[in-house]
């Protein structure tokens, strides 16, 4: 006679602590008429990446990393436990088809904020190349959109090598008219990672630049509270789009794009915070993260870990 099992059909073999809740607890499956604080959704597309890239695995490994946090800020003195997050799963995309793709997430992301579920959302890439049909969704549901860009890169390469392309976000949504150039701010541009062209085209559009050498300069939260000031006159919401690849390689080895010189770990989260604390703040996107470069999870994790900041901001 067997007086104690340990076998434990579909369960993992975890340790339990009673007192401690992990963030991954928190995500409830979107159903009709619920309500969150936070909705996340998944759009796994890395067929529009220049480099090989298997981006699209990031979004179930950025959730799998949420079990590394607990709810409590110790910093805060709060527990987040019953902030409720709504996860809407992923997007399907075509397997062939790039540009069905792209209009399959711009229809999906209309879809989610026509619920009205939650007052805030998460969007989980894939490549850059998403941040077109979702910043564009986002700009037909709520109105005058304005763009806080964390990149390396300009992301404006022309459409005719290649069509669109995770290099080519925001200069599809300007010259769409989705996105005024005014209203993109880029913050940590690298040395030696763009084209002349490229960068005259930016400012041609009126982008706001700010260079790793700016950040060094001024600090990079003084730069985001300082844009979110001036964005706030004069749009309805504001959207942050976290391309990995600004954080040097030593902290975020799983971008396809990887390079020295980047911005720390604790910067990007600290400029998160200061961002997410801005009430016309209603997105923030986490693209570029390939887990099949990463290591030990490093590049999911720090992706988790800005959620973290999104999310528990009050």
């Amino acid at each position: 006679m067997v007086e104690f099992s340990f076998l434990q059909p579909d369960r993992p073999a975890a340790f339990k602590d009673k007192f401690v809740t992990k963030v991954n607890e928190c995500l409830t499956s979107y159903s009709d008429g619920a309500r969150g604080e936070v909705g996340v959704l998944g759009l796994p597309l890395s067929k529009t990446s220049i480099s090989l890239s298997q981006s699209s695995e990031a979004p179930n490994s950025i959730r799998a990393c949420l079990s590394a946090f607990t709810t409590f800020s110790g910093k805060k003195d709060t527990d987040y436990k019953n902030i409720k997050v709504l996860d809407f799963g992923d997007v399907q995309v075509h397997p062939t088809d790039m540009e069905e793709s792209i209009e399959r997430i711009r229809i999906s992301v209309r879809e989610m904020l026509t619920r009205n579920a939650c007052n805030r959302y998460i969007l989980l890439g894939g490549d850059h190349g998403i941040s077109y049909p979702s910043i564009r969704a986002f700009g037909e549901h709520y109105g005058k959109i304005g763009v806080i860009q964390w990149d390396a890169h300009h992301d404006v390469r022309n459409l005719e090598d290649g069509g669109r392309t995770n290099g080519t976000p925001f200069r599809s949504l300007m010259e769409g008219g989705h996105l005024k150039g005014d209203n993109l701010i880029q913050i940590g541009i690298r040395d030696f990672a763009n084209a002349k062209v490229y960068h005259e085209y930016t400012k041609e559009k009126g982008v706001t630049i700010y260079t790793i050498d700016d950040i060094e300069c001024t600090g990079i939260e003084p730069i985001i509270k300082k844009e979110l000031d001036r964005l706030s006159n004069f749009v309805d919401i504001i959207y942050l789009s976290v391309d990995m690849d600004v954080v040097d390689q030593a902290f975020a080895p799983g971008c396809p794009a990887i390079g020295p010189g980047g911005i720390t770990s604790r910067e990007l989260l600290s400029s998160i915070s200061a961002a997410a604390s801005h009430q016309k703040v209603k997105a923030m996107d986490l693209v570029e993260i390939d887990p099949s470069k990463d290591f030990r999870d490093m590049t999911s994790r720090l992706a988790a870990a800005a959620m973290l900041r999104f999310m528990y901001t009050v």
